[in-house]
């Protein structure tokens, strides 16, 4: 999905309702129920299906949003309550509608004006597991002053000890070019409003808007087409692009029209890596999970998944079982008997290969290599392991992931995912793709691995390299972002994400 500006969006928007007043109030409708699903998810994902829920309102559009969402939540069991942030004498059009409903509802609120408001709030003992920060999204110009300011220092007070939603963006934020401002909101999960922000695909964006949902609010397609794309270069992974390459699945079919992965990786060293790897690919939907490891690590696979077929015979002469899609690297060491194998497929094999972990590493700075390999080539590296295939170093790669990826494309022939904050997906033709979910808990061993089973199951089932790459970090991004509401980012583990992955698969299909 293409980026905006904010500035194109509100012309759109004015536009549309230029032609249909009626629009002005069913969009905030629709984002403001938006909103109130993400909140939804996440008090359910910590199993607290009845949270308390405090949205912090502007007296703008934004505080609208939240005034239709605090309705929604209301209605669905939870317990919201309203802070709006200004007098109320200062809204407007639609928020003012949407604001005398909220008072008809029963959802409490309180205006919050003035120093004495903020410091009876801080008197508060209670604090919610769920906050959100309606302020002022993309409306934000200069430094923050007043209620507007001592809201977002509250909101920072809180971080530590609540989940912080951010509508549209986090309040602070420049929705064009990512930069925080004095003063700003850090999110853990931002609901952008019918189209990214631009800004939002910054490096800078990374450390307060955390994992980015989008909502749709009606707007029309006409002039969501007609939008100029501001980054053409660059686009977004999202549900709406990645759920296309599910198929619906037949009535009759069998575990062989789903084909097999087949995995080779493992060593006395590392055998968790395999097992994660394994975990990865079951998820995936492929009608067969093979393994062929070292003896050591058989054990370990088969009493953590039980459907893998699993052989102990890893060499770089061993005869390959049937394959609609290999991945080579997790676990697999860098020593000379890896760099035979390694070799081996790229030179023979008969399906789409996955590289990954140690597989990449041992191609020793010499990427021109994988374009001898006839069948498609994934690899799957992070910042260090790029960075020794391009003979470079991890900070120059993080410095401009954007060029790197590009130059590992060029470089390679092969699709290439890079991993980390803001993952980038590129292929020799087209734009580079980024996902905006997941969060740092899942920087921790192991999470790679879960990635590249998951990825070589996906391509396993005939998915094309491009789509089965984005919708794989998508569905890796979603089941880390589960898993950390679940368990904290602190204590969450690489198998957690694989656990969660039925749950990332359910937001995009319901069968």
């Amino acid at each position: 999905m293409k980026f905006v500006t904010a500035k194109t969006l509100r012309a759109a928007e004015a536009k549309a309702i230029a032609l249909d007043r009626s629009l002005a109030l069913s969009m905030m409708d629709w984002a403001g129920k938006g909103l109130a699903r993400v909140v939804q998810d996440v008090a359910a994902q910590m199993g607290r299906r009845n949270a308390a829920v405090r949205l912090l309102a502007g007296p703008g559009n934004n505080g609208g949003d939240a005034f239709v969402a605090a309705m929604s939540l209301h209605e669905a069991g939870l317990l919201p309550e309203v802070w709006l942030v200004g007098p109320r004498e200062k809204l407007r059009g639609s928020a003012k509608y949407y604001f005398d409903e909220l008072q008809k509802s029963g959802v409490p609120w309180r205006e919050m004006v003035g120093e004495k408001a903020w410091q009876q709030a801080a008197g508060l003992t209670l604090t919610p597991p769920i906050h959100v920060d309606a302020l002022l999204g993309t409306g934000a110009r200069g430094e923050l002053l007043g209620d507007i300011r001592r809201a977002v220092e509250y909101l920072r007070e809180k971080q530590t000890r609540s989940i912080i939603v951010a509508a549209d963006v986090p309040t602070g934020m420049n929705p064009d070019t990512g930069e925080a401002g004095p003063s700003c909101v850090t999110a853990d999960f931002t609901v952008s409003m019918c189209m990214p922000k631009i800004g939002l695909a910054a490096p800078e964006a990374r450390a307060i808007a955390g994992s980015l949902s989008l909502v749709p609010v009606g707007l029309p397609g006409k002039f969501v087409q007609e939008m100029p794309d501001a980054r053409p270069d660059l686009q977004l992974i999202t549900p709406m692009d990645v759920q296309k390459a599910l198929l619906r699945r037949e009535r009759a079919s069998h575990k062989g029209s789903y084909g097999a992965a087949l995995l080779l990786g493992g060593s006395a060293k590392y055998a968790g890596a395999i097992v994660l790897a394994t975990e990865g690919a079951i998820r995936s939907g492929t009608g067969l999970t093979r393994v062929v490891t070292v003896e050591s690590s058989v054990h370990p696979i088969l009493a953590r998944v039980p459907e893998a077929i699993v052989e102990g015979s890893l060499s770089p002469d061993v005869v390959l079982p049937p394959a609609s899609a290999i991945l080579v690297g997790p676990g697999l060491t860098r020593d000379p008997e890896a760099r035979r194998l390694v070799a081996r497929l790229l030179l023979e094999t008969s399906a789409p290969l996955v590289l990954d972990a140690d597989a990449i590493a041992v191609l020793e700075g010499k990427p021109e290599v994988v374009k001898k390999c006839a069948q498609p080539v994934i690899l799957t590296p992070h910042p260090g392991e790029l960075a020794m295939l391009l003979g470079t170093d991890a900070a120059t790669i993080q410095q401009d992931r954007l060029a790197a990826v590009r130059t590992a494309v060029e470089r390679t022939g092969a699709t290439v995912i890079l991993k980390g904050a803001g993952t980038l997906v590129a292929q020799p033709d087209g734009p580079v793709w980024i996902n905006l979910n997941g969060n740092p808990g899942m920087a921790t061993g192991g999470t790679g691995d879960v990635l590249g089973g998951l990825l070589t199951g996906l391509l396993a089932q005939k998915i094309p390299p491009l789509e089965a790459a984005c919708l794989a970090v998508w569905l890796h991004g979603v089941a880390g972002d589960i898993a950390a509401v679940r368990y904290t980012q602190t204590a969450m583990k690489a198998s957690d994400i694989a656990a969660a992955l039925p749950e990332a698969f359910r937001q995009i299909t319901i069968r």
